[in-house]
C-alpha cells in the first residue's frame, strides 16, 4: 500500500492538548502501537465535550463509564458496545474537558501475523470484530480488512476493557522503542533507525513495537498529505448527523465504508464515541 518511510518518534502529550476536531485530521498517517501490533491510522472521528456535541458520550456530563474522557490528554478511552465489540479513542484537551477522537480504521504496519491470528475466524464463528471475511480465502480475512472499522482495529491491537485509561504517550527515550530489525538478513544489528525504509514490510518492522509490555504509544509515522484528507458526517450517529468530523485518507483501501444511522433496538447505546449511553 505504498508505506514509504515511517518515523518511530513518539508524539508528545501536547499533540492531544487541542480540540478533538483539530487533532483528528492530524492523526491520519500516525501509528498507534499496542503490544506486538502497530496500525497506521487512515480514518478517525472527532467528538466534542459536555453540552457541545450531542453525539458524544460526554454530552450529558461525567459518568463512571466516560470518566477517562475527562482525564489527561493522550490516554485511551476503550468502551464496550452492542454487547460484543470494543472501540478505542484518544482523549483530547486538558483534564476535565471530556473530548476524544475515535480511531476507526488503519493499516497494519507491524505485527501482521499477530493481527491475522486475532482476526481469523474459528469454526462456527465470524472473525473477531464482528465483520465477515468476504474476499478472503479459506476464511482468512484480507489484510486490508484487518483493522478496517473501529471494532476490527481494537481486536487487531488487542485492546480490551482493561486497557481503558491506558496512557498512549511514550515519554521514555525513543531509542528504547526497539532494535533494528528492518534488515531481514541481519536482525538486531546496530541501533534502531529513525525511519522504516521503503521496501520493508510489516513483518520486518518489529522495532515499531519495542515498547515495554502493557504500554501503548502514538508514533509520528508518516502524516497524511493534506491534499488527500477528506471529511464528512460521522458514521452511525443519530444526533449531530451532519457535523463533518469524520476524517479519512482519500483512496486508502483500509478506510471503512460510510454508513448513516439506522435505528435499532438495543439495551445500551453507542456505535462510536457518538451517541449518549442510556445508562
Amino acid at each position: 500500500m505504498g508505506l514509504g518511510q515511517l518515523s518511530a518518534a513518539p508524539l508528545p502529550r501536547s499533540f492531544f492538548d487541542r480540540p478533538s476536531h483539530e487533532v483528528a485530521p492530524d492523526l491520519l498517517g500516525r501509528v498507534l502501537v499496542h503490544g506486538p501490533v502497530a496500525v497506521r491510522l487512515t480514518e478517525v472521528e472527532a467528538y466534542g465535550g459536555p453540552g457541545e456535541d450531542p453525539a458524544a458520550h460526554t454530552y450529558r456530563g461525567r459518568t463512571p463509564r466516560n470518566a477517562v474522557m475527562f482525564g489527561p490528554p493522550g490516554h485511551l478511552y476503550v468502551y464496550f458496545t452492542y454487547g460484543m465489540h470494543f472501540c478505542a479513542n484518544l482523549v483530547c484537551l486538558p483534564e476535565g474537558h471530556g473530548s476524544a477522537v475515535l480511531v476507526r480504521a488503519g493499516e497494519i504496519v507491524a505485527g501482521l501475523d499477530e493481527a491475522r491470528t486475532r482476526r481469523t475466524p474459528t469454526a462456527g464463528r465470524a472473525p473477531a470484530g464482528g465483520q465477515g471475511s468476504r474476499g478472503g480465502q479459506g476464511g482468512r480475512v484480507p489484510d486490508r480488512d484487518l483493522a478496517r472499522g473501529p471494532a476490527r482495529l481494537a481486536v487487531a491491537l488487542g485492546l480490551l476493557r482493561e486497557h481503558n485509561g491506558l496512557d498512549a504517550i511514550w515519554e521514555g527515550s525513543p531509542a528504547a522503542l526497539g532494535p533494528l530489525t528492518g534488515n531481514p538478513g541481519d536482525p538486531g544489528h546496530g541501533p534502531r533507525p529513525a525511519t522504516w525504509l521503503p521496501g520493508q514490510g510489516p513483518e520486518h518492522a518489529t522495532w515499531l513495537t519495542g515498547l515495554p509490555h502493557g504500554t501503548a504509544a502514538v508514533l509520528e509515522g508518516r502524516p497524511a498529505d493534506p491534499g488527500t484528507i477528506r471529511s464528512g458526517p460521522r458514521t452511525g450517529v443519530s444526533t449531530a448527523k451532519e457535523t463533518p468530523w469524520r476524517f479519512w485518507i482519500d483512496g486508502d483501501p483500509t478506510v471503512s465504508p460510510y454508513r448513516a444511522h439506522v435505528p435499532r433496538r438495543r439495551s445500551s447505546a453507542a456505535t462510536s464515541v457518538g451517541e449518549t449511553p442510556s445508562s
